[in-house]
């Protein structure tokens, strides 16, 4: 995909140039509650945006990480990515940050209804599933919001910020999203 339009967002390949807008949000103590990383430092901001562009380049490629953009603004305010977790039983996995000044005006659930599209109709996916903390009521609400279906909570399975956090299990398959 090099680029993609749902309503007023646009899903647009990664600049080196972008590690300044991602530092803007991934700063931000409120961004990253929820996240291993974070608040980021200027030099994490650009390794995360070298490490975007590297892995665009592996072949299988298997990452795939978009800027999110508002269709009047080239700015980016946000980032979506899928994953392809496993090729061979058509596994996806979708996640999405979006700058808290858009918060509130459905882009999380627009950046997320694109990255379903993207796996299922460019990767041929059967399954795509996302992770989120319990306590991430937004980020719950836009997955079940694109029709994924709540599977249920892994206990303690991530190691984050010095305790151990539980995450919810949402996924779609194929024929439920192409009923939507």
């Amino acid at each position: 995909m090099t680029s993609k339009t749902i309503e007023e967002i646009n899903l647009r390949p990664i600049r080196k140039s972008d590690w300044e807008e991602v530092h803007d949000y991934a700063s931000q103590s409120v961004v990253c509650q929820f996240q291993p990383w974070g608040p980021n430092t200027i030099e994490e901001s650009q390794a995360f945006v070298e490490q975007i562009l590297k892995e665009a380049e592996d072949q299988p490629r298997t990452r795939y990480a978009w800027a999110v953009t508002h269709h009047k603004d080239p700015k980016l305010i946000g980032v979506g990515e899928l994953r392809i977790q496993n090729q061979v039983n058509k596994v996806g996995e979708i996640s999405y940050i979006i700058h808290p000044a858009y918060w509130g005006r459905g882009l999380a659930t627009k950046t997320a209804k694109l990255l379903l599209a993207y796996g299922f109709q460019q990767h041929q996916l059967h399954r795509i599933y996302a992770t989120c903390d319990p306590k991430n009521i937004g980020s719950s609400k836009v997955l079940q919001k694109i029709g994924m279906i709540k599977e249920g909570q892994m206990r303690e399975n991530l190691w984050i910020k010095g305790r151990w956090r539980d995450s919810l299990l949402y996924s779609i398959l194929e024929q439920e999203w192409q009923k939507q």
